[in-house]
């Protein structure tokens, strides 16, 4: 998975860990990830949880896909700051899960980020 994901590559973020449930991912805020309010624009926020998620819910082996998500900004994240999301399994169902991704500068909470689960049978995946 890591291999074929150019987008959080191509953004600069960078996996950290993963384990049964959990993943989390880094990222350092560059000029290139900056809006115009001088402030980490939303959007690489949102792919950085969006990836830690996406590790943490295909860390069982079967194939995992987003079904929906949610993040709310707590505080602005600025050039030079050292992000790092951590996700985690909150509760799971059949196919599908529910996971809760909590992205931080130190110990400054920056996003809440919510993420619904859903796995998929190879065959949807392999083909495309």
């Amino acid at each position: 998975m890591r291999a074929a994901d150019a987008a959080s590559a191509g953004a600069g973020v960078e996996v950290v860990s993963v384990s049964p449930g959990r993943a989390s991912a880094r990222l350092v805020v560059r000029e290139r990830h900056v809006n115009g309010h001088a402030v980490a624009h939303g959007g690489y926020l949102f792919l950085l949880a969006d990836t830690a998620f996406a590790y943490a819910c295909n860390s069982f082996g079967v194939p995992t896909l987003a079904a929906g998500a949610d993040i709310t900004f707590m505080r602005s994240a600025r050039l030079g700051d050292e992000l790092v999301a951590e996700a985690q399994l909150r509760a799971s169902s059949g196919r599908s899960g529910i996971y809760d991704v909590t992205v931080r500068c130190g110990e400054t909470v920056v996003a809440e980020f919510r993420g619904r689960s859903r796995s998929v049978p190879e065959r949807y995946t392999s083909d495309r």
